[in-house]
């Protein structure tokens, strides 16, 4: 069944476009944080059996607001109402009373039990009498009714290191409605799923629409609110940007509300031309498929985009490009020097950085300042005498970087985990761009970022291929894939099934190409050198 035969069987059951009566109301809010205005004087509302998308940039306030209403924080000011009548929410418990269920974007869930003991995690029956054992038959009998519910087709008993990272949403989900969950927060849910699974996820939020639960659903895809939202609600700067109805829901329409202003050059036009290859990469064997061998050129001025299916191979590649994973048979070859890349070290010294998909996980120190990130790939350009850093060399590099990328921030002794998410993204690209790269392998490059935020990614990208370096982009948005990229190289099992030119690169001939078919028009990946094996 497609997403719209499941939103058109919704809307049947439940009665149509009738504006739903006011499940949860915030009037008014305010907060302050020192020096700074998180919200201000913002209302909110969701009537029952409703799906709300909550747009916004980074720092709008979408996240304070939801933090107010699920007791985190307390608001300075406005009240909050529940069916008609002012509630407290003190704290997370009294949130989870009133029937309100948080799922963040990083998953609070233990990888190290099972799925049963997820989602009554601190609620076990019990049995024993005064011994308080847990009961672990009553646990996996109660359990199974809700993953039915959700149609998740696995065993209570399964570890959740076993699953995959949407059945592991699920099974939150699943603890949201044992809490009898009226309102569920969803906070970026498809970040890290694949096509199919965000498919999937975007049907199970209908279908608890259907059954009862209003969802506040918040997202940088905008495309998904196009399928799932009733009403859209925007915030900027902390205050009210504007809402949208069902029939008034457009990309277009979204980013106006979000950024105040139409993005005309949101994506930056490229005329970029294909000239000699200056990276060439011969026989690169990723983990997952070592049996399969990937080769392919890439040139100065161009946006080099790789596609494919999530698991096809695209970062495990990169990673060995970037010496992460030896691979002592491979060739690697900028201009007509062939290089020896042993270690991550190697890359480095040669002008080949990757900008990884999990920025914080690998790419950032949080809790160190934007001040001790940037310099952290070439310490020794930083040490005096050999030894001690020099504080007064990095904080120069790093307000050379916090000004020429814009980032955000009132001091670069800012702590990183303080900065939004494209913010965090420049700093990883500020460690990079003040080494003079060579060559840059962006790895999903605006994941978890704001619209406007993209933008300014994506002129940065741009920048650096008009200056001569070669850039390479792996990412799972198609959007971002048919309009950033030169050219688009696709990945399916570990191999590159073909290459597509602007002409050509269209996303019915990438999800061909993604699931192994062949398409007019593809090209291969490099050209073949003279006594070169194919």
């Amino acid at each position: 069944m497609s997403d719209q035969q499941v939103r058109n069987e919704v809307e049947t059951n439940s009665g149509g476009g009738a504006a739903p009566a006011p499940l949860l109301e915030m009037q008014g809010i305010c907060k302050r944080f020192p020096g700074v205005i998180a919200l201000d004087r913002v209302d909110f509302s969701i009537g029952a059996q409703e799906v709300l998308g909550l747009i916004g940039e980074n720092g709008a306030g979408k996240s304070t607001l939801m933090n107010i209403l699920g007791g985190i924080y307390q608001p300075d000011g406005g009240e909050i109402r529940m069916d008609g009548r002012v509630v407290h929410v003190p704290d997370v418990t009294a949130s989870m009373k009133l029937g309100v269920a948080f799922i963040h974007q990083e998953l609070n869930v233990l990888d190290n039990i099972d799925v049963a003991g997820n989602v009554f995690l601190g609620r076990e029956p019990r049995r024993g009498g005064p011994l308080l054992l847990i009961d672990r038959k009553r646990i996996h009998e109660n359990t199974r009714p809700y993953l039915k519910r959700l149609g998740l087709d696995i065993s209570s008993k399964t570890l959740l290191k076993d699953l995959p990272i949407a059945q592991r949403q699920m099974v939150e989900i699943a603890k949201a409605l044992s809490l009898d969950a009226r309102l569920i927060i969803m906070d970026e849910p498809t970040s890290s799923l694949t096509l199919h699974e965000t498919e999937q996820l975007l049907k199970v939020v209908l279908e608890l629409k259907h059954q009862g639960v209003s969802v506040i659903y918040i997202s940088h895809r905008l495309a998904e609110l196009n399928d799932i939202a009733d009403r859209v609600v925007g915030l900027r700067d902390g205050k009210n940007a504007g809402e949208l109805t069902k029939d008034e829901i457009s990309h277009d329409a979204m980013v106006r509300m979000m950024v105040g202003r139409d993005i005309k050059s949101f994506y930056v036009e490229s005329h970029a031309e294909v000239t000699q290859a200056h990276l060439r990469v011969r026989g690169i064997r990723s983990r997952s498929y070592p049996q399969y061998q990937v080769s392919f050129d890439a040139s100065r001025g161009e946006i080099f985009g790789f596609a494919g299916l999530v698991g096809a191979g695209r970062s495990e590649v990169m990673e060995a490009i970037f010496g992460i994973d030896r691979q002592p048979a491979a060739q690697i070859y900028m201009g007509e020097e062939q290089l020896k890349i042993r270690s991550v070290r190697d890359a480095i010294r040669h002008g080949i950085y990757l900008v990884p998909e999990d920025r914080r996980g690998s790419g950032l120190i949080t809790r160190m300042a934007i001040r001790e990130n940037i310099p952290l790939p070439a310490q020794g350009r930083y040490a005096k005498m050999g030894c001690l850093i020099s504080r007064r060399l990095e904080t120069k590099t790093s307000e050379e970087q916090r000004e020429s990328l814009d980032i955000k921030t009132p001091s670069v002794e800012t702590e990183v985990v303080n900065l939004s998410g494209g913010n965090q993204q420049k700093v990883v690209l500020g460690k990079w761009l003040s080494l003079e790269p060579h060559v840059i392998i962006f790895d999903e490059p605006t994941r978890g970022i704001d619209v406007g935020a993209k933008a300014e990614i994506y002129r940065i990208m741009r920048d650096l291929a008009k200056a001569g370096v070669v850039v390479i982009m792996i990412s799972s948005d198609m959007e971002e894939i048919l309009h950033v990229s030169d050219r688009v190289a696709v990945m399916c099992e570990g191999r590159i099934t073909g290459v597509l030119t602007r002409e050509h690169c269209s996303e019915e001939n990438i999800m061909q190409l993604a699931v192994g078919n062949q398409v007019e028009g593809a090209l291969p990946p490099f050209k073949q050198d003279k006594g070169e094996a194919a």
